[in-house]
């Protein structure tokens, strides 16, 4: 019999629907049942295409002994972390400062107030490799509330106390300057792993925003090495078994140093992240292999993850069926020899492992090998494009895995930049085409006429989570990027809508930003968090939109909140610069002006384009673009900005101070450097 998840739009929701748990979603009336029968939460944190969810699940919510001691002892509640980010993000914050990890899936008990007393990740369920079993777990804490019910209240009191006092204020730290940036590369420097590009150890996550921060910085400043770090990372990225050499796209990460062999799981914010830093590594190097994969990532994204609605879902698992009905991880996407030859033939298949780094040995297990680049150029030539097309269609023949089809509003958001940019920059009209459709989704679905977003939406009808601080972020990037690449300042307008609601609800004393508005649900403490995850974190990622936006409309009060809010990058920029990598790239920006390009002229003139395109393909960091016809009104650089005897021309401005207007685009690229 269905649990209540059936009746959830949740694909990780439903995916536990029929457990014999009686789950409950995250709701006043899961607490209010706790109370009534006087027994602790189980809360349970994860999301669809995580593997050791899927694993836990199997193992302990799909047995009947361990469902049926949960149901009469517990109120087991089961939450989407990518549906509740504050949910997830304040139990996280317990768990990893109880016991010095995180992860999911993340499993926590708390007392029917909603207050956590004890936390874990994964439990197996026989004890193994130093952690207890699952159903022990359960007894012990069974145990500890029957019998120690005033201790277990004292520790959950403390730890909700202790969270309350991390309240972050950093508004009265000035704005990272060029110390703080330079001091930033120095540290990044000193982690960069020179044997296998990015940084630290493993498992090695691709670390898209500190490289938007080394880009942005060797355009402001000509760094050799910021540059150098940036562009060896992509290519041990893009060579890596992270990098789907057949399909496009990247996986969530590596779990070894040298990007070799991932954790499968594709994440949208993942691609679109990437997707973006490789369109502006050939912008800054005009590098084949960066327009390549940025290209084939920007496919990835249209040809994988867009909904019928004209959204992007939010990933794609990593387990898939195997050939024998079993299950496993990255079965969709390893080879062995043996199925090289069934494919290719022996001769093409022996140049194929040589070249894709498929051993009898294997990279994974069993024999079987993540595909990487490790003989010959990269990708090219007619010989391997043949071989890449006859295993991507005997690849299409297997089981796929299985996709999240939920439209997450923040992720959304970064793939419209990307998408946007990308199509701009390689005259792709179609990847702008599907930008512009998301964009639209976003509206029609996920926005209200107030400026108030939905967090997710499914099948076209909007969830019932509202927004975080990221999904106004992000989607106002989405916006502006928009913007600039079709020249409609309709999404200016929409930009500033949800920027309005920043000011108005997430904002805090003295430049502080929370990750909730000020009317959502409370919880036992009011998230708020200024470093990056696997995306940019919201905080950071609304100063860059704020920043943006202040330099298209000239907006003092938008300049002054984004100003506000980098205060914590200046206070982390030299201890944790690979945290705060897109505050940095923010910095940069602010520090180059950001500046303003207006580019006026007949839309359909061939000249008007040429200059635009000029525009978008400049360095300089964070510079905002607008074109129009002269005296257009859409945006308010165009203002009072005339053609220049009779033909069209851009005006570049940062500071209050405007260059000479030029109608040659190599001129403006100069002026773009």
């Amino acid at each position: 019999m269905a649990n209540r998840l059936s009746r959830s739009t949740s694909p990780y929701l439903l995916q536990h629907a029929d457990n014999p748990v009686d789950w409950w979603p995250w709701t006043e009336e899961a607490f209010a049942e706790a109370r009534r029968r006087g027994v602790p939460v189980l809360l349970s944190v994860g999301y669809s295409s995580c593997h050791w969810c899927h694993v836990m699940a199997a193992e302990s919510f799909e047995d009947e002994r361990t469902a049926a001691m949960l149901n009469e002892h517990f109120v087991p509640v089961k939450v989407d972390r990518e549906e509740r980010p504050d949910v997830d993000a304040v139990y996280m914050e317990a768990v990893q400062a109880a016991t010095g990890q995180g992860g999911w899936p993340m499993t926590v008990f708390l007392t029917p107030d909603g207050e956590p007393f004890y936390f874990g990740t994964y439990f197996p369920p026989e004890p193994r490799h130093g952690m207890p079993g699952f159903r022990q777990v359960l007894e012990g804490v069974r145990a500890a509330w029957r019998d120690r019910r005033d201790e277990v209240g004292e520790v959950a009191a403390r730890i909700v106390r202790e969270l309350s006092g991390r309240q972050l204020d950093y508004g009265r730290a000035p704005a990272p300057g060029e110390a703080e940036l330079h001091a930033a590369l120095l540290e990044l420097t000193r982690e960069y792993d020179a044997t296998y590009g990015g940084f630290g150890g493993a498992p090695k996550f691709p670390p898209s925003m500190v490289l938007e921060f080394l880009l942005r910085h060797h355009a402001r400043t000509g760094s050799e090495a910021a540059l150098q770090m940036a562009a060896d990372t992509c290519e041990a990225m893009a060579r890596g078994g992270i990098y789907d050499q057949l399909g496009g796209g990247f996986a969530r990460y590596a779990v070894d140093r040298t990007f070799t062999v991932p954790h499968f799981e594709k994440m949208l914010y993942d691609n679109a992240l990437l997707c973006r830093v490789y369109a502006h590594l050939w912008r800054a190097t005009g590098s084949d292999l960066a327009r390549r994969v940025a290209l084939e990532t920007a496919d990835f994204l249209v040809g994988e993850l867009r909904t019928q609605e004209g959204g992007f879902a939010s990933a794609l698992d990593a387990d898939s069926a195997r050939a024998d009905g079993t299950h496993g991880e990255g079965a969709y996407y390893v080879w062995t020899v043996d199925e090289l030859r069934e494919v290719l033939g022996e001769e093409d298949a022996e140049f194929a492992a040589r070249y894709y780094g498929v051993t009898p040995e294997g990279s994974f297990e069993e024999g079987a090998s993540v595909l990487r680049l490790v003989d010959g150029e990269l990708a090219s030539g007619e010989r391997i494009a043949t071989i890449r097309e006859r295993l991507s269609a005997a690849r299409a023949r297997r089981p796929r895995p299985g996709r999240d089809d939920k439209v997450v509003a923040a992720w959304n958001g970064l793939a419209v930049a990307a998408l946007a940019e990308t199509g701009a920059y390689f005259d792709r009209p179609d990847l702008v085409a599907a930008a512009l459709d998301a964009a639209d989704l976003l509206v029609r679905v996920h926005m209200d006429a107030h400026g108030r977003l939905a967090r997710t939406s499914r099948d076209g009808a909007a969830g019932a989570n509202a927004g975080v601080l990221e999904d106004y972020a992000d989607v106002s990037e989405g916006f502006l990027a928009l913007a600039a690449v079709t020249g409609e300042g309709v999404w200016l307008e929409f930009a500033g809508l949800l920027l309005d609601t920043v000011l108005r609800h997430f904002t805090g004393g003295d430049g502080t930003l929370y990750d909730t508005a000020d009317d959502a649900e409370t919880l036992i403490r009011r998230p708020q968090d200024p470093t990056d995850s696997a995306a940019p974190s919201g905080w950071t990622a609304a100063a860059g939109a704020l920043l943006s936006y202040a330099a298209y409309t000239g907006s003092a009060e938008h300049r002054t909140a984004a100003e506000r809010t980098l205060g914590v990058v200046g206070a982390l920029a030299a201890r944790a610069p690979r945290f705060i990598g897109w505050g940095l790239a923010v910095a940069e920006a602010a520090l180059d002006g950001p500046r303003e390009v207006a580019v006026v002229g007949p839309t359909r003139s061939s000249a008007t384009r040429d200059l635009h395109r000029a525009a978008l393909v400049g360095t300089a960091p964070g510079a905002v673009v607008a074109c129009g016809e002269p005296g257009g009104e859409e945006f308010p650089l165009l203002r009072d900005r005339p053609l220049v005897d009779g033909r069209p021309a851009a005006y570049v401005c940062r500071r209050f101070v405007c260059e000479a207007p030029t109608t040659d685009p190599s001129r403006l690229s100069e002026q773009l450097r």
